[in-house]
């Protein structure tokens, strides 16, 4: 007689709460005694390991539709060094749409940027501040581009005001365990993560709002 043992399945909450902690910086020994207080719910640093190996940002971007793309960037730092977010905000549903890390601020690294947004939603119309390295970017690729309205500048700027209160604990500063430069992509998965999260509970606050017309 054969016995089968079936594990517990961990909860989705305690998987993305052992992904933001390593892409915050902890090791994955660190990260498995950061959850062992969830009990059965805790984890080998293996099973961590395999977790953050089927993690694929791209897969946190769904095709959805889009009226235009808020784009705006601003200034982080990541070690000992300092790095440029780039965060596009779709207007009506109000969630992000990407986000982008990037040493440098020029017309290069914008374009880079809207060509990812445009592989995963296409091409709409872009509004951004008076930077000058959007309407080459744009023109490069064919979108229209216009300023922001004061409507569409307070969205993009409480966004970015989101996304700096949740990282006020650093004091915007990102930590990292590699010596010299670092190539960003620990930090532009962590906000990837913190993206997905933020999304779901926009998606979930709007759903609830409409429940209660």
């Amino acid at each position: 007689m054969r016995i089968i043992i079936e594990r517990e399945r961990t909860s989705a909450e305690v998987i993305l709460y052992a992904l933001y902690l390593y892409f915050l910086g902890l090791s994955f020994r660190s990260t498995s005694k950061a959850i062992q207080p969830f009990g059965k719910e805790g984890r080998s640093h293996v099973a961590i390991w395999k977790w953050v190996q089927r993690f694929n940002p791209e897969r946190l971007y769904h095709r959805k539709r889009v009226s235009a793309f808020l784009i705006d960037e601003t200034m982080l730092q990541i070690g000992t060094e300092e790095a440029w977010l780039w965060v596009a905000v779709e207007p009506i549903h109000k969630q992000i749409l990407g986000v982008y890390i990037s040493r440098l601020r020029n017309m290069i690294v914008a374009e880079s940027f809207l060509r990812s947004l445009i592989k995963i939603y296409g091409k709409h119309i872009v509004y951004s501040d008076g930077g000058t390295w959007y309407p080459e970017a744009c023109i490069s690729l064919g979108l229209e581009q216009r300023l922001h309205s004061p409507y569409e500048k307070s969205i993009v700027e409480r966004t970015m005001e989101y996304l700096k209160d949740r990282t006020e604990v650093f004091d915007d500063y990102y930590p990292c365990r590699k010596a010299g430069l670092c190539d960003l992509l620990h930090v532009h998965k962590w906000l990837t993560l913190f993206v997905f999260m933020h999304n779901s509970i926009v998606k979930s606050s709007s759903k609830f709002h409409n429940m209660m017309r």
